[in-house]
């Protein structure tokens, strides 16, 4: 295991879970917090669809073990951390992570969504009534992690040759 990886993987979780105590906003049942989204596009580009999976799912888990989210954010911020990452994989375009987050939250999270509110949340709510606030999160998460990316550039924390691959020149 690569330590620097594991550390910034660790410190964008930390990020994701207190930074959800100060920026969300109630929509229905669900809470649009577009930081996890910001978070999840970096640790896509930074370190691929396993990392940016396993942060989505332990920020939505100590999110939920602390009161602050609700069972919709596993859905919704994993399918776009994965969908992020394998079309960064793919391309190594970050146009297309960006792209992937926002599909894989916005619409595939949406829809997968509605059966856990139903089911499991107790929540009637349409077949797509997710998808305009999951797509606008997404949307306000992917801006938020790419001027975070340009800052990061600047700083030299992260490595010049993302640059050269990235979208985000």
């Amino acid at each position: 295991m690569d330590s620097k990886k594991l550390t910034t993987a660790s410190l964008l979780t930390a990020i994701g879970v207190v930074s959800a105590h100060i920026i969300y906003f109630p929509i229905g049942v669900s809470k649009a917090f577009p930081v996890q989204h910001g978070i999840n596009l970096l640790t896509a580009v930074l370190f691929g669809p396993g990392y940016a999976v396993a942060v989505a799912f332990v920020i939505s888990l100590i999110r939920n073990l602390l009161g602050t989210g609700s069972l919709l954010a596993f859905p919704g911020s994993m399918i776009g951390a994965f969908l992020a990452g394998i079309l960064y994989k793919r391309t190594k375009k970050s146009f297309y992570a960006m792209v992937g987050e926002v599909f894989g939250t916005g619409i595939i999270g949406a829809i997968v969504s509605y059966p856990v509110a139903k089911y499991f949340i107790g929540k009637e709510a349409a077949m797509f009534g997710f998808v305009v606030p999951f797509v606008l999160s997404s949307l306000v998460g992917v801006i938020i992690g790419y001027f975070i990316f340009k800052m990061l550039l600047k700083t030299g924390f992260v490595n010049r040759d993302i640059e050269k691959r990235s979208a985000f020149k």
